[in-house]
């Protein structure tokens, strides 16, 4: 496989699972599909990340995505 198909791939596996943490998160059904406010709300975090504060918010949304996940792992294994 050439080097530019398998970065291709990368790419759109990485693409696809965003969107699938945009979905996970549950913005879809919260903003009713909205594009437009999911991206809003998007650069709203990008521009906390740009800000003083940057190394705070990583760690809090850190460890609620962490949490998040450990939650979902714990109910699909009871399931």
């Amino acid at each position: 496989m050439r080097d530019w198909q398998v970065k291709r791939r990368e790419r759109t596996r990485q693409l696809i699972e965003l969107g699938g943490l945009v979905s996970k998160a549950g913005l879809v059904v919260l903003t009713e599909d909205d594009r437009a406010v999911i991206y809003g709300a998007l650069l709203e975090v990008s521009a906390k990340l740009k800000g003083d504060q940057r190394d705070r918010h990583m760690l809090l949304w850190w460890r609620r995505g962490k949490r998040a996940f450990a939650n979902d792992a714990s109910v699909s294994e009871d399931q």
